[in-house]
């Protein structure tokens, strides 16, 4: 193999000897995340020979029927994927019964002696949320929870949604700290390992230009933006059940807005960062009673044109019922009580079927104290601001106010801008194999405490009482559009306005 110009990029992250053991390894996240990180992290040589994938699923295939599926899921891989996944094993069964179970400890401990893999298991729940603590009290009763050697490590790796609640996330904790440590449970929220979200803490605590404006004497208020051009797809049996709030707000916007308002930790160890993003959230004021139609919208995308493609209503889409009150889009606003952030508002908003796919934080700054300029000089001015894009064009844009060329005093808003692509000149990591190559570390930086989980649903849980009992009235957007004028309003009547991406 050609040497790999990445790989003095990477250092010393490399994984330990280990193998991947992936439960709903027919599904479709495997083919679209899993599989072609694995392979790009094998591109990079951040994988050691001593490693394997062990698939399991209740869909009937051998070994040669999983390998095949594997190269199939990654067309455009690299030198050795083929050879790499000759390797790999898959295990046909129902996720609870034990014969599955001893079959899986069998085809694991020939992995191990065919590839020296050491006894170190990472078990990768990819499945439906609801098998998750099927699977983890499972692992627990065949006894696969603890290390086969003294030596070896096993780790749970737990997609999202936690839980549909505060309850049901208790419950789920409930099931998997019957069976597992909490340092051996991996909560993955993918937004947490893309570029720009990790390069906030740079941004914040390695630069002296920009932490000490990172607080309410400087920063007018906060907008986090997710927007997706598409609508539910395939997803409508998930989505039905989930809506925006549950399936973006409770875990991706909540996660951004905790590493955007947490303070400095001590280092960036997971215990000192997680710490200090709990606090974050702590420090959310809950709505009071009848506070929440007057915070928050929620709303459902109506036919309209997206990317010059007409769309139908949410309520036409395949497999959704007609009379569907599930949200597509929530907007709202909160607050921070804290020494930072007290007196700022934070507004967050995430919607299908908006005009564009892109994820975003926009800190706008307060205006200078006096303006010297006539209006008319000034009329082009903004207040500065600083925009960290996370997807899809990853980098970070500062807007302030420059002089015109020419004989009068014109002043207007001027970017600079920094992209990773044009700035690094080397292809950013994917952020599922960041969390892969974390979980197999066993960094747990990037990944989602117990607590973090609670708090997060502590916020959410009033909303979705509130969402149950019709409270705010659901109202509709046009596809294509940035969302209902409810959202607009929310902002309007603070004297402020959504910044247009």
């Amino acid at each position: 193999m050609a040497e790999n110009p990445l790989a003095e990029a990477a250092g010393e992250r490399r994984a330990p000897p280990c193998t991947l053991v992936i439960y709903g390894a027919s599904g479709d996240l495997t083919a679209r995340k899993i599989l072609p990180a694995i392979e790009r992290l094998h591109r990079r040589r951040q994988l050691p020979a001593a490693f394997a994938v062990v698939g399991t699923a209740r869909t009937e295939m051998d070994d040669t029927d999983f390998q095949e599926l594997c190269r199939k899921a990654v067309p455009d891989a690299g030198p050795g994927w083929e050879e790499m996944t000759a390797g790999f094993r898959y295990v046909a069964g129902d996720y609870t019964a034990t014969e599955t179970f001893d079959r899986l400890k069998e085809v694991l401990a020939e992995v191990d002696e065919a590839k020296g893999t050491g006894g170190n298991r990472v078990h990768y729940l990819a499945t439906i949320p609801a098998l998750f603590d099927d699977i983890a009290s499972a692992l627990g009763r065949e006894g696969m929870h603890e290390p086969r050697f003294d030596e070896s490590f096993v780790r749970l790796v737990i997609e999202k949604p936690y839980g549909r609640d505060l309850a049901s996330a208790r419950e789920l904790d409930r099931s998997v700290h019957e069976s597992f440590h909490e340092d051996q449970v991996y909560r993955i929220d993918h937004y947490l390992a893309k570029e720009t979200v990790q390069n906030t803490l740079a941004l914040r605590f390695a630069n002296a230009i920009f932490e000490p404006l990172w607080n309410r004497r400087y920063v007018d208020h906060v907008q986090v933006t997710v927007a997706e051009s598409d609508g539910v797809g395939s997803r409508a049996g998930f989505y039905e059940t989930a809506g925006a709030l549950r399936d973006i707000v409770q875990n991706h916007l909540l996660q951004v807005l905790a590493v955007c308002a947490m303070e400095p930790p001590a280092d960036l160890d997971a215990t000192s960062v997680r710490d200090e993003k709990v606090k974050a959230l702590r420090a959310i004021r809950p709505y009071e009673t009848g506070e929440v139609a007057r915070n928050v919208v929620r709303a459902q995308y109506g036919k309209g044109w997206v990317e010059g493609e007409e769309v139908v209503a949410y309520r036409k889409e395949e497999g959704v019922d007609p009379k569907s009150a599930t949200d597509t889009y929530v907007a709202m606003r909160l607050e921070v009580d804290n020494w930072r952030w007290a007196g700022v508002p934070f507004y967050i908003r995430t919607g299908k079927r908006l005009p564009k796919r892109l994820t975003e934080v926009a800190l706008t700054f307060k205006p200078v104290p006096h303006l010297p300029f006539t209006t008319r000089d000034a009329a082009g001015l903004s207040p500065n601001a600083l925009v960290l894009r996370i997807q899809p064009d990853e980098g970070i844009t500062l807007r302030f106010g420059a002089k015109v060329p020419g004989g009068a005093n014109e002043v207007r808003d001027v970017l600079m801008d920094f992209s990773y692509g044009a700035s690094f000149l080397q292809e950013t990591p994917d952020a599922y194999e960041r969390l892969l190559l974390d979980a197999m570390i066993g960094d747990p930086t990037l990944f989602i405490r117990t607590d973090e989980v609670e708090q997060a649903w502590s916020i959410c849980d009033p909303l979705l009482i509130a969402f149950a009992e019709g409270e705010p009235k659901l109202v509709t957007y046009e596809s294509g559009t940035w969302g209902p004028s409810e959202a607009d309003e929310l902002l309007s009547r603070d004297g402020r306005s959504w910044r247009t991406p």
